[in-house]
């Protein structure tokens, strides 16, 4: 699972968390699958789809592990579907991370992060990828696209992200990139599907 670098639940303020150890188990990963399984072709889900899987996971190596973060692990389509997702964990009684990458209703990669803070567990209520997708292409993420041959690149799960007056929030952030123009944000509120905020950078 990639965390992308410039979108941290605080308290940790804009440090790069694409974490070495979640990298190269994804690459060694990739290096143990045949060539022909690479090549077949995987279902994409939204993201809540894959969630009990990763629970499963998570409650094995942690009775008290919450889920912090979720993010797409292979590109999002127009729809907020992706053929795979990752989700983060936090266990408070290890005061440890642990990644779980799903891809076709299995765990692909599961890995232990190194963190320096304590992460907040997300809203138990959140709305699916695709709806909070939703909601970003009528916020300006369709005209960006549009206008920009942008697409909606990164779709991320988490508290208290770029809502400094409601740290409590749990939100869902999508990133359009384009080629030509500075990226656009979304941020969405994921327990009620409203816009909070957009900008460019």
């Amino acid at each position: 699972m990639s965390i992308h670098p410039d979108l941290v639940p605080a308290p940790r303020p804009h440090a790069a968390v694409r974490l070495r150890a979640a990298a190269l188990a994804s690459l060694f990963a990739c290096a143990l699958v045949p060539s022909a399984a690479r090549a077949a072709k995987h279902v994409p889900f939204a993201a809540s789809a894959g969630l009990a899987v990763a629970e499963s996971g998570a409650q094995v190596w942690a009775g008290d592990a919450s889920l912090v973060y979720v993010e797409n692990d292979e590109d999002v389509d127009a729809a907020g579907i992706a053929t795979r997702w990752g989700y983060l964990f936090y266990s408070p009684s290890r005061g440890r991370a642990r990644a779980y990458s799903v891809r076709d209703g299995r765990i692909v990669v599961a890995e232990d992060l190194d963190m320096s803070f304590e992460a907040p567990p997300l809203s138990p209520r959140w709305i699916d990828s695709a709806e909070a997708l939703r909601a970003a292409d009528d916020h300006g993420g369709r005209v960006f696209c549009r206008d920009h041959a942008g697409r909606a690149s990164t779709l991320l799960l988490a508290r208290g992200t770029f809502q400094p007056g409601e740290p409590g929030m749990t939100t869902w952030t999508v990133v359009y990139t384009s080629p030509s123009a500075p990226s656009l944000f979304v941020v969405v509120d994921a327990e009620h599907g409203q816009v909070r905020r957009t900008w460019r950078g």
